[in-house]
């Protein structure tokens, strides 16, 4: 009678064990694109083609403030798909999502040359 208890607990737990779903993958953060969240990264962009997109004098990288939002986007796109020659944007392009090439764009075309 003891084994007969026993063997119908286990059975009850192995059960409830496999009606368990699998916990979830962890969920991450999305992507920041509030103003600050833009200017944040915008600020990676600073070290080669200088703050807020200006460039020093100079200086042989393209200036990124005050082009059109449609071309930098594009260019952007270009590198990522390895479209548009780079010595390191088509690494660094692949790093930022569509929401986020978009929000650099438009924030740097805003930005006065």
């Amino acid at each position: 009678m003891i084994r007969i208890s026993i063997a119908a607990g286990l059975l009850s737990a192995a059960a409830l064990a496999g009606a368990q779903q699998p916990a979830p993958p962890p969920a991450f953060a999305a992507s920041n694109l509030s103003p600050m969240g833009v200017r944040a990264l915008a600020s990676n962009c600073a070290a080669c083609h200088g703050t807020n997109g200006r460039p020093a004098p100079g200086s042989t990288l393209e200036g990124l403030a005050g082009k059109p939002k449609n071309e930098l986007a594009m260019a952007m796109n270009q590198f990522r798909a390895g479209k548009k020659p780079a010595t390191l944007m088509h690494q660094i392009s692949k790093g930022y999502t569509e929401a986020e090439i978009d929000a650099l764009a438009d924030y740097f075309s805003r930005q006065p040359r």
